[in-house]
């Protein structure tokens, strides 16, 4: 399985974002994992399209923007001209879900579809060979912080079967609580895709934020 680490800024310093996007790049991070939050499609409020683009120009990592913002489809072209490589929009409160997917294909982009915690996988199975991506969130959208929910574990199984049987070339992400513990469980389960907020972030140090990344990876590489 083809691995790969996306670390979430919302828990970062944004006094010294330029560095902390930095440092995970550094430590060899795949994707960098902006979480954009309007407040009403999810509590909290994060950024923009400004801050996306300030960013763009100094890092050189995939940048994976996952819109948590009421009718999304009003910002995806600004946030493709801000730098984005990747959009992810909810199933939730979008009922012209399969519109937004070739909205952002329309632009040559990468798309992902995201579910929250409580959605079924009804509300993606019939886009699996429309999309790049698929984010299964292991926490309710808006903070970081939260705890890891575990019921979300046979749902991952239950989606990696989906698009087995569809012969299809999918990554599953996972948004939430994520642990070496927890990536080892996911991934078991049959996620590639892993973001990772404030393990990473909790942390000080550039040192300690990149054996952050540095222990996942080896509790990845291990399940090999």
């Amino acid at each position: 399985m083809n691995y790969k680490i996306a670390p979430s800024i919302l828990n970062a310093d944004f006094s010294i974002l330029r560095q902390e996007v930095e440092v995970v790049e550094y430590a060899g991070a795949d994707f960098l994992h902006l979480d954009v939050i309007d407040g009403l499609f999810a509590p909290n409020i994060s950024f923009g399209p400004s801050v996306v683009e300030s960013l763009r120009k100094h890092s050189n990592l995939i940048f994976d923007v996952h819109l948590m913002i009421q009718d999304p489809g009003r910002y995806i072209s600004d946030f493709i001209h801000a730098g984005a490589d990747m959009i992810s929009v909810h199933a939730e409160g979008n009922p012209h879900l399969h519109r937004l997917v070739y909205q952002v294909k329309y632009y040559g982009k990468k798309v992902c579809v995201a579910i929250n915690p409580a959605t079924p996988l009804t509300a993606v199975q019939h886009l699996i060979t429309d999309v790049d991506m698929i984010l299964l969130m292991t926490v309710n959208p808006g903070f970081g912080g939260q705890q890891f929910i575990h019921n979300v574990l046979p749902k991952i199984k239950e989606l990696r079967e989906l698009i087995m049987n569809k012969n299809a070339s999918v990554d599953i992400q996972v948004d939430g609580g994520i642990t070496p513990e927890e990536a080892k469980l996911c991934a078991e389960a049959g996620a590639n895709v892993f973001v990772v907020g404030s393990y990473i972030y909790k942390h000080e140090s550039s040192e300690d934020k990149q054996k952050a990344i540095a222990d996942i990876k080896n509790t990845l590489k291990a399940i090999d």
